[in-house]
Parts: structure tokens; C-alpha cells; sequence
């Protein structure tokens, strides 16, 4: 275990934020997150900015239409290229590993912008260090050929980790649901937002955000509990910053989860 006083290997976590955040406006999870995890990785962890739309629904638009293929770059400013200029830069080590996570339509953003970096990178002439990638509650299919991208640079040794399963809320009938093509994901969107109408998704609408009885995806987005979740996953169970980072979360986690007994929000890791 590596000691609190040094950090052998230098990590810079990125995230990115669901289609209802801004650069400087989250829901309950996102502010959360943001917060626990500067408190945890201080400047090893930053938000990826200036991808969002003014109006939320746009987001979800884009991340409908950018589900199933890997988006080739036209030389033009791009959300992904954007987002991975924040990423690469003239004072970023070539030895640092990066770690994207993801919630909800960000991971579309972050898949894309994993599977352009590991193209650009396929010659290790930008990063010398795999970079790994947390697919949260995200409308990414493993059959669309975005997921089999990465699947391809992971076995190529670009891409470490990917974790997806892990980070699925169970009931949440928005996995996956951008498919292979867009006529699926508009078909699959269309039916979780009015199920009435669907044979294939069941109440309650995505649409009803209504904290007790809503989509379970609307519901965990209002709750510190997701944020709390993640960070397990993601720095305890999988290690994604190392053992030094793995060490701070889970000492944070519990002075979270005794704090919260304290102020009767009865938070309870799951």
C-alpha cells in the first residue's frame, strides 16, 4: 500500500457531468460528486466545462444521436474535441494516468472523446500510460460500436479499465437505451418517456421525476447516495486514482456515512 505522504504515480481524474448540469449548475448527485471528489483528489480531479447546452434537453439530443459510432473529427471545435483540449495540454505529464468518469449523457461525451483519444494515441506519442474510463448510468449500448471501440483499444493495452456493469443502477430501464443506430434510440427514448404507449418499457415514465415514486434514473439523481455509490466503485472497489486516493475515499466514505446518521439523512452505503 503505497504511503499517505508520497504519490508514486501521478492521476488526473475528468469528469463528466448528465445533460441536466452547466459548468457552474448541478442536480443533487452532480454537485455532490464534484464536491466529494475535489475534497478527496483536490487538483487531481476537475469537471470537463463548455460542452453543454443552454437547454438540457439538447444534451440529451446530442447524446441520442451520438450513441452507437465513434464521431470522426472534422477539424472543427467539436464537443469532443473540446472536451479532450481541456484533457491534453502543453504542462500535462506524458506519464499521468487520466481516468474519465461519467454520468448519464456525459458518457456518451466521455466514450467519445476515449475512443478519439485512443485513436490519436495509438502510437503512444501523446500518453505513455493507459487511460481508463467509468461508463455511470449511461445510454451506451455494449453492442453499439462505440463500446466495441473501446473494447479494441483496451486489448490493444490504450485503454486500462472500463468499468459499465458496476455503475448501472438495477431497474434502470435507460441503460443502454442509445443502441446501434439512432432510429433505436429514438425508439427506445420515445418508449421509457411515454411507456403507455410502449411494449417494451414499463411505468414509471423517465420523464416523472418525482423522488418517491419516478424513473429510478430521475430519482438517484436527487439523492447524495449516488454520489457516495460512485465513489466506492470508482476510487475502493476498482482503484481507478491508486492506493493513496483508495485509502482517503474510504476514510472519507465513512465520516460521510457516520455524518449523515448524525443529521438523520440516513445515508447507507449499498
Amino acid at each position: 500500500m503505497e504511503k499517505e505522504s508520497e504519490i508514486p504515480k501521478k492521476y488526473m481524474v475528468w469528469f463528466f457531468a448528465g445533460g441536466e448540469s452547466r459548468d457552474d449548475k448541478f442536480n443533487v448527485f452532480t454537485g455532490t460528486f464534484i464536491s466529494f471528489m475535489k475534497s478527496i483528489l483536490g487538483n487531481d480531479f476537475d469537471l470537463i466545462k463548455g460542452i453543454y447546452f443552454s437547454m438540457p434537453v439538447m444534451n440529451v439530443i446530442w447524446a441520442l444521436n451520438h450513441s452507437q459510432h465513434p464521431v470522426r473529427s472534422s477539424g472543427r471545435k467539436g464537443i469532443p474535441e473540446r472536451a479532450l483540449g481541456q484533457m491534453i495540454h502543453d504542462t500535462l505529464l506524458p506519464d499521468t494516468r487520466l481516468v474519465m468518469v461519467s454520468s448519464s449523457s456525459g458518457s456518451v461525451i466521455a466514450a467519445q472523446v476515449a475512443c478519439y483519444l485512443a485513436m490519436r494515441n495509438n502510437d503512444w506519442l501523446i500518453l505513455r500510460e493507459p487511460f481508463d474510463i467509468a461508463l455511470g448510468s449511461t445510454l451506451i449500448s455494449r453492442d453499439s460500436e462505440v463500446f466495441r471501440t473501446l473494447v479494441r483499444f483496451q486489448k490493444k493495452g490504450i485503454i486500462g479499465k472500463i468499468l459499465y456493469d458496476e455503475l448501472q443502477d438495477e431497474g434502470d430501464n435507460s441503460t443502454g437505451i442509445g443502441g446501434t443506430s439512432r432510429r433505436q434510440a429514438w425508439s427506445n427514448a420515445l418508449g421509457i418517456a411515454f411507456p403507455l404507449f410502449s411494449k417494451k418499457y414499463n411505468a414509471p415514465s423517465f420523464l416523472n421525476t418525482n423522488p418517491e415514486t419516478g424513473h429510478i434514473h430521475r430519482r438517484r439523481s436527487q439523492t447524495v447516495q449516488k454520489a457516495l455509490d460512485f465513489i466506492q466503485v470508482m476510487l475502493v472497489d476498482n482503484k481507478l486514482a491508486g492506493d493513496f486516493y483508495c485509502e482517503k475515499a474510504i476514510r472519507f466514505i465513512a465520516r460521510e456515512t457516520e455524518k449523515s446518521f448524525k443529521d438523520g439523512s440516513g445515508v447507507i452505503l449499498s
